[in-house]
């Protein structure tokens, strides 16, 4: 209980002094999570544990098993649910095509730029440099959020850069997992075929899913289908059921899955 409490507690923290300190609250956090980690582990703790560990010894811990993959997916799902709410087409009207080029001519550019400079830098292997750059194509939402909120710029400026890094984060993730699977098995035409018609599958359900669900839950709270003080734990359960709806029909849909959903209820 007393870890439970204490994430609860420091993450909240970090997202205070980050507030005070104007600086991305991912720093902070970052710093908290090392010092009762690693850092406590190494200096601080008599007997070398963490003060705050997950998993420890394989079954026990906070989250044994695999709880914590799963404690993680489904905080990712809100997360990416509440960055689409932020979006609105009204903001776009005169740089919509700059973030169209950032999200893929871009993404190109920065896919097969990295991994050739991470291949000649650090003598990484083809296949690793690629992973590698498959995993910096997203920059960030987390960064980008709170820097805007602390920097004044233009509005074009400021939707550009918050577009791009909302957008680019599902994208970032379905390419690293791709890679992931391509170098995972020998890539052969069949694998590759195979692989591609997975990808198009993560797409196509996490989007449909995605727009459908908010079309619905749009639906149902205009109608007053839902009480006013279960609106705020029924969005949350739709999001969930999104989550992991899409995921059953095509594995990492979800991602997409709620981002669109999140989008396209803001929209509505």
């Amino acid at each position: 209980m007393l870890e439970l409490g204490g994430i609860i507690i420091l993450g909240i923290l970090a997202q205070w002094v980050a507030w005070k300190f104007k600086i991305p609250a991912i720093l902070p956090l970052i710093l908290i999570g090392l010092l009762v980690g690693p850092i406590a582990a190494e200096f601080l703790s008599e007997d070398g544990t963490k003060w705050i560990e997950p998993i420890r010894n394989g079954d026990e811990g906070l989250f044994p098993g695999e709880s914590l993959f799963y404690f993680v997916s489904l905080a990712i799902s809100i997360i990416l649910f509440e960055g689409g709410l932020t979006l609105k087409t009204g903001e776009i009207k005169n740089v919509g095509p700059v973030i169209t080029k950032l999200i893929s001519i871009g993404s190109l550019i920065t896919f097969f730029g990295a991994a050739v400079a991470a291949h000649f830098t650090f003598n990484l292997s083809w296949k690793i440099s690629f992973l590698f750059s498959a995993l910096i194509i997203v920059t960030g939402p987390t960064v980008i959020t709170p820097i805007l909120r602390n920097i004044p710029l233009k509005k074009d400026v400021s939707a550009v850069l918050k577009w791009e890094g909302i957008l680019i984060d599902p994208i970032g993730a379905l390419v690293a997992v791709l890679v992931f699977e391509f170098i995972s098995v020998d890539a052969g035409g069949e694998f590759t075929k195979t692989a591609l018609i997975e990808f198009g599958k993560i797409v196509l359900f996490g989007a449909s899913f995605g727009f459908t669900f908010a079309h619905a839950l749009n639906l149902i709270l205009n109608r007053k289908l839902v009480p006013h003080y279960l609106m705020n734990v029924f969005t949350l359960a739709a999001v969930l059921g999104v989550f992991v709806l899409s995921d059953a029909f095509a594995h990492e849909s979800r991602i997409i899955g709620c981002r669109c959903d999140g989008y396209g209820f803001g929209e509505f």
